[in-house]
């Protein structure tokens, strides 16, 4: 399994807009061949700061999530209406029981 962590930014100005765009893409993901879970949260310390958490079955499948317009267009719009960097990190993963 791939997992995705990432986050961007807001502020008082692009809150709604970014949320929206967030919401809408998580929400188109999850259709995708491959994907596991596609949501964003709130971070509970710094609301201005949405998480990303994803989970998709390998990477051929993310991949693929990546070459999808609608995915290179809201990358885009999130970094034009970010106030900081954009981040995202991407781990191989493998449940384990404790």
């Amino acid at each position: 399994m791939i997992l995705v962590i990432g986050h961007v930014m807001t502020s008082p100005e692009t809150a709604a807009e970014i949320t929206r765009l967030c919401t809408e893409h998580s929400a188109r993901s999850r259709k995708e061949p491959g994907c596991f879970a596609h949501n964003v949260h709130v971070d509970c310390e710094n609301p201005a700061r949405l998480v990303f958490v994803e989970q998709w079955a390998d990477m051929a499948a993310l991949k693929a999530h990546f070459a999808v317009p609608e995915s290179n267009a809201f990358v885009r719009e999130i970094r034009a209406l970010s106030t900081g960097r954009t981040h995202m990190t991407v781990y191989s993963a493998e449940e384990t029981r404790p």
